[in-house]
Formats: structure tokens, C-alpha cells, sequence
């Protein structure tokens, strides 16, 4: 935190820095973003609607292990950089219904790993990365306890990447490149999984709701804390608080700690309590959450709109150096006729079941035709 304006003000009282609003920070108020605002882009067909269902052609190379019920998949004995497009396809297919994929010992370099994404979309930049290609991610060693006295950015908790934007990124990327032996892993919770975690009266009242999406507390942080000037102005978003999947049609709870202040149709208190229920049912839901150990060489690939991460802060000393890449997705949207994914499970065992019992009815009714036919 050394980078933390508010530690050169320090209280004679307390001996303990004194918190600085935005406003009076020099470092943030007079600071001018070197690029104009985005306008929503219409990104071509998402490329696992092109995929086959039942993914042939990349089980065919690749060995499945899911990690837990709800969210999470390793793909063993497999090169990434080996793929063929379809089988590509199929990858993106399997990561929207699994949340997150992951690989170990992959040969991919750089160059490799954004050929690779660009198959998927337009990369995406986030606010703070300098290369148009990808950004550099590294360790958390902060106390984000700590740092929210003074900045009030919650770093380290869940997050959508970039989700305040007009069109938040719909796959991610990290490929890492050097990482400790211990430490330094990240965490991913299905969105479906939360949604379906609610009760129906909560999903209900969700369904109408618009949540706030703000880059207003990570631009003053950036500014702050790691000492970089952000490319663009902060942005708030109203998206849909529940948000339909454009590929597997289901729904998603859109909501996450990092970048979420609020809900438009609420008033101040009624979305703060709103908020606190969140952060309780985001961290509680371990059985919608996968964590990742990291190891040089391993990749992961999430869909960024049925999944939160973050990753767990540490004390390790070794470094922690990723290279994560993004491409842009659409807009967030809510189809009111969508489904959640527990509805789907039901609806298709119920279907299942109902067409086992009409099977046996007309085999007997067919052979009560035959009988009746002349010779």
C-alpha cells in the first residue's frame, strides 16, 4: 500500500493515515484519460453457437475430469495450441456450460495465446492495459481489508472482468507464466448456480431489477494505489441484475461485489441490504465454486457471463506473473421467456421420463393395430 496517497496524511491523534475523498486527491482529480468513451458494439456470432452438442471432435483429443458438480473442468492430454477451429468451437461450447476450463502444461506462448483468443472475437483492453493484445496479471500480497479504508475499490473480492462495460468481455483468458508453489490460486463461482440458489420469490423480484456497474472506484484505485494512468472516463452501467445467456439461453445472476454499488429501482438502503445478502451468498455458495491451483504452464478460459473469480490473496513472496487476454462480448440482456438451469435439468428429466412411459404405450398399440390387420 505504499503507493496509497492517504499514507502521507497522517493523524497526530491516531498515528493511523487519514482517508482522502477522490475529490482532494490530486493524483485522481487531475488526471485526464487519453481515450474517448465506448459505444456498444454488435460482436459477430458467438462461435460456440457453431459448435456440435455433443463436442466429438474435442473429446475425441481430450480427456474430460469435472472438478465439481456445478462449475469447473479439467481437459487432460491435450495442446491447446493443437486445435483445430471446430474443435475450438466445441471448447468455447463446453466453457459456456461449465463456467471455467482448465489445462495444464500447455506450450502456448504469447503470440500463440493471442492467435489462439482471436478466433473467439475482437480483443478487449481493459482500462488500465497498455498492450492492445493482452494485460499482465499478477499476485494479490495486499490486505484488501486494509486498503478499503482508504480506497474504496474492492479489489479483492468477486468480479466479472470489466462487467461496467457497455459490452463486458464474454471469454477470458490466463495463461500463466510464473506463479510460487503455494498460493496465488483463484476462485470461480457459477452465476447459474446462484441464481438457482434463490428462493423463487428473490428470483422474481431480481428478474425486474437493473444493477449498477461502476468503474468510478477502480479508476480511483489505479490512480492511487499501482501509480497508472486509466485509458478512459469511468463508466456506470445499468445491466440487467439477472441476465440471459445468449448461448445456452439460461438465466445468470449478474450481480458481483467488485464493480456493483447498487440497483437502479431501489432506493439507497433497500440496495445496500440488498448488497450485504450478496456478498453473503456469493462467498457461501461453495457448492457453485471450483478453485484452481496454478502451476507454470497452466491455462484457464472462463465465460465471464455465468461466471465471478477472484483470485486469493497471499503472503508468498515468489512472483506471480499471467498473461490474460479478453474478447468482447454483447450487450447484457434479459429474456423474460429464458430459463434457469435447474428449471432445464427438470424440464428435460420430466421430458425424459414421460417419453419412457409413452414408449411402451405405443408399442402396444401398434401391435394391437397388427392384429387387426387383415392377412
Amino acid at each position: 500500500m505504499a503507493h496509497l496517497e492517504a499514507r502521507k496524511h497522517i493523524s497526530p491523534d491516531s498515528g493511523f493515515p487519514i482517508t482522502l475523498h477522490a475529490n482532494f486527491n490530486d493524483k485522481i482529480k487531475d488526471y485526464v484519460p487519453a481515450e474517448p468513451a465506448r459505444e456498444q458494439i454488435f460482436p459477430e456470432k458467438d462461435r460456440a453457437s457453431f459448435a456440435d452438442p455433443e463436442k466429438k471432435a474435442l473429446f475425441a483429443v481430450a480427456k474430460r475430469v469435472d472438478l465439481t458438480e456445478s462449475v469447473g473442468t479439467v481437459l487432460e492430454n491435450v495442446q491447446l495450441s493443437q486445435l483445430s477451429p471446430q474443435q475450438l468451437d466445441e471448447l468455447a461450447l463446453l466453457v459456456t456450460e461449465r463456467g471455467v476450463v482448465f489445462f495444464r502444461d500447455q506450450d502456448l506462448t504469447t503470440e500463440g495465446q493471442v492467435k489462439l483468443f482471436e478466433h473467439y472475437g475482437t480483443l478487449d483492453r481493459h482500462p488500465a492495459q497498455k498492450d492492445v493484445r493482452h494485460v499482465v496479471i499478477r499476485g494479490s500480497r495486499e490486505d484488501h481489508r486494509e486498503i478499503l479504508k482508504y480506497t474504496p475499490w474492492p479489489s479483492g473480492d468477486f468480479h466479472a472482468d470489466t462487467s461496467f462495460e457497455i459490452n463486458p468481455p464474454s471469454y477470458s483468458m490466463l495463461r500463466m507464466e510464473e506463479h510460487p508453489e503455494v498460493g496465488g490460486d483463484t476462485a470461480w463461482v457459477s452465476t447459474y448456480g446462484l441464481y438457482d440458489a434463490l428462493s423463487d420469490a428473490m428470483k422474481k423480484f431480481l428478474d425486474g431489477l437493473h444493477a449498477v456497474h461502476t468503474s468510478r472506484l477502480q479508476y480511483d484505485t489505479i490512480l492511487d494505489l499501482w501509480g497508472v494512468g486509466p485509458n478512459r472516463a469511468p463508466i456506470d452501467s445499468h445491466h440487467p441484475a439477472v441476465r440471459t445467456h445468449p448461448v445456452t439461453g439460461l438465466k445468470a445472476l449478474h450481480v458481483n461485489p467488485g464493480f456493483v454499488t447498487g440497483f437502479a429501482e431501489l432506493k439507497k438502503y433497500e440496495s445496500d441490504k440488498l448488497l450485504d445478502f450478496f456478498a453473503y451468498h456469493i462467498h457461501s455458495a461453495d457448492d457453485h465454486a471450483v478453485r484452481w491451483k496454478w502451476a507454470v504452464g497452466s491455462v484457464a478460459i472462463w465465460d465471464n457471463r455465468c461466471t465471478n473469480h477472484r483470485v486469493i490473496p497471499g503472503t508468498y513472496e515468489a512472483p506471480r506473473r499471467g498473461i490474460r487476454t479478453t474478447v468482447f462480448g454483447e450487450k447484457p440482456y434479459f429474456d423474460p421467456a429464458s430459463e434457469s438451469r435447474d428449471e432445464r435439468q427438470k424440464r428435460l428429466k420430466a421430458e425424459k421420463a414421460q417419453n419412457k412411459t409413452q414408449a411402451p404405450q405405443e408399442e402396444s398399440k401398434d401391435a394391437a393395430s397388427a392384429n387387426l390387420t387383415p392377412a
